[in-house]
């Protein structure tokens, strides 16, 4: 038996063919139209519709992710600001679509859950994942159980405040970590780095050879070992890892993954954040410290993750 999973993102929707284990069988990549909710969901049909008919009677559930608040029903997409969704009743549109019946999941639960089902959280009853991207996104597995809250939208970590009165986030406060360990601040911190002309950034200036800083070049500088790079990564990893102090106090997990674009650094990432991390545990020395790791998923996560998801809740 397979299930479909599919990933709503900004620029492109992800479907595949998940079977029980995990692994994907088939899958079809297909642009995003983010700002037509319309034609959004006529697309995320018709992606539907075909990997359905290529599945045929060993198709067992439908699974959806996207990125925003989706209500304790799995049904409406509250809010979804990169595409342009407020309230959407997706599940119904989709159903109504395909006839078939669809389960809608937040895209960071998804992947979370891939990585709690299947891959790097594995094993664990207690783990909490991390994608450090675009954004910084969440996800809550507690005593084998993915938290969804009580309105359907826990796990958004992203918003746990470190800095008092400090960087506007997209959420209406002010100091989310969102706005210090994402890879968006990431590229910002360095832009302004080389703007600064301080001599630490000459490796940075010199990859953008006077055009605009890219993450590419941010990543080239942290292979080759520039300080100016890595000294903004343990910018980054001590306040995530404030962040990771707090969530501890609340959920103590058993481990943290780390996903997202960023994750693909590895050590040179994960190193600073454990060590920044291991001083923000709270009454260190007298407890037990969690484990921080790398996703083993990348591109798929949130596709295996939303399908499995779908089969046990239609189950």
């Amino acid at each position: 038996m397979v299930s479909i999973g599919i990933d709503i993102g900004g620029t492109k929707i992800l479907g595949a063919l998940v079977n029980q284990e995990g692994e994907v069988i088939s899958q079809k990549k297909v642009p995003s139209p983010a700002k037509d909710p319309n034609q959004m969901a006529d697309v995320v049909a018709d992606l539907i519709i075909g990997l359905a008919d290529q599945a045929g009677s060993e198709l067992e559930a439908v699974g959806v992710a996207a990125a925003g608040f989706i209500d304790a029903n799995q049904s409406t997409v509250l809010y979804a600001p990169n595409l342009s969704w407020r309230n959407e009743p997706l599940r119904a549109r989709l159903e109504e679509k395909t006839k078939l019946a669809v389960v809608i999941e937040n895209d960071a639960n998804a992947a979370g859950w891939a990585e709690y089902r299947f891959g790097a959280g594995r094993g664990s009853k207690d783990m909490v994942m991390l994608t450090l991207g675009t954004g910084v996104g969440g996800a809550i597995v507690s005593d084998g159980q993915l938290r969804r809250g009580g309105f359907g939208i826990a796990g958004e970590l992203g918003h746990v405040r470190v800095v008092r009165d400090g960087a506007s986030c997209g959420c209406g406060r002010k100091g989310c970590v969102e706005q210090y360990a994402s890879g968006t601040a990431l590229l910002r911190a360095a832009r302004n780095l080389v703007a600064s002309g301080d001599s630490s950034a000459q490796m940075l200036s010199e990859l953008s050879q006077g055009g605009e800083l890219t993450g590419q070049h941010v990543y080239q500088a942290l292979l080759a070992g520039d300080s100016g790079a890595n000294q903004l990564v343990r910018e980054l990893a001590q306040y995530l890892g404030e962040a990771m102090g707090s969530i501890t106090a609340a959920l103590d997990p058993e481990i943290y993954v780390i996903g997202g674009g960023l994750s693909e650094a590895g050590e040179i990432l994960l190193e600073p954040i454990r060590s920044s991390f291991e001083s923000e545990v709270p009454a260190r020395g007298f407890r037990p410290v969690a484990k921080v790791v790398a996703a083993e998923f990348t591109n798929q996560a949130g596709v295996i993750g939303a399908a499995d998801l779908a089969r046990q809740s239609l189950r």
